[in-house]
């Protein structure tokens, strides 16, 4: 997605006018579907669909501190965008109809297609590899397979590319990944890649520090020091993790 249909969609996503189209399953916290339209007299106007996550509906867990899981999709985009990887559809903070929450871009995909699907598939490696990478710098508590979607590229080609969904349970001061990916465990992270995540910490821990400014916005001060420390221990020791002791696959796995 270029940074301009990026912005673009930002901007719908957080002015646009909000209409529910319903309560969508399967999901542990409230979760709708909605259509959002933006205004005639702007340009690109046009109308999309979202999901909207709203603060209220968000189950209490034990370990993450109430109505911060919106926040944390907000963050996860955030992180993302500065990779240059785009693996999270955009993801706004804003007002809906049940009060503020996290509003992201419903991604088209294909529903039997997943990670079990994928796995090992050359043509996503790459993909693969951000997604588990980015994983670990936001200490993701819960990469299931079915939060990675196939979806299809707007380009004419067709191409098709993946997508990174619900993260409302990352960025913990205590190492809580869990994760599906493992496929490249103990692999040596290509230079491509090792070279973004020095561009990272370069946003999070330069004279600027502009993207930690943003996240303290949505985290705590803890939670951004414990991802800098994250994504400076993953640039030292330059390989995928591995699986250590104790749980370290979510379930359900989809």
């Amino acid at each position: 997605m270029s940074e301009q249909a990026t912005a673009d969609i930002l901007h719908l996503l957080q002015r646009g006018t909000i209409e529910l189209e319903g309560l969508l399953p399967w999901s542990s916290n409230y979760t709708f579907l909605i259509r959002i339209c933006g205004q005639p007299a702007e340009t690109n106007a046009g109308e999309i669909q979202a999901v909207y996550k709203p603060r209220r509906g968000e189950r209490p867990l034990w370990d993450f501190a109430q109505g911060t899981l919106c926040q944390r999709e907000r963050a996860a985009f955030l992180v993302s965008q500065a990779l240059g990887w785009g693996l999270v559809p955009p993801t706004v903070i804003r007002k809906g109809p049940h009060g503020p929450g996290s509003v992201q871009l419903f991604v088209e995909h294909e529903p039997e297609r997943h990670y079990f699907t994928l796995e090992g598939d050359v043509s996503h490696r790459r993909q693969l590899q951000q997604i588990a990478l980015l994983d670990v710098i936001i200490n993701n508590a819960d990469r299931k397979g079915g939060h990675v979607l196939l979806g299809v590229s707007s380009e004419s080609d067709g191409s098709e590319r993946l997508w990174a969904i619900d993260h409302g349970i990352c960025f913990h001061t205590e190492h809580k990944l869990r994760t599906v990916i493992w496929e490249f465990a103990e692999q040596p992270v290509p230079a491509n890649l090792l070279a973004d995540l020095a561009r990272l910490q370069e946003q999070l821990c330069g004279e600027t520090q502009t993207l930690a400014t943003q996240l303290k916005e949505l985290l705590t001060s803890a939670e951004v020091a414990a991802l800098q420390s994250r994504l400076e221990r993953l640039i030292k020791q330059g390989k995928f993790l591995s699986p250590g002791p104790g749980r370290h696959y979510p379930w359900p796995p989809v």
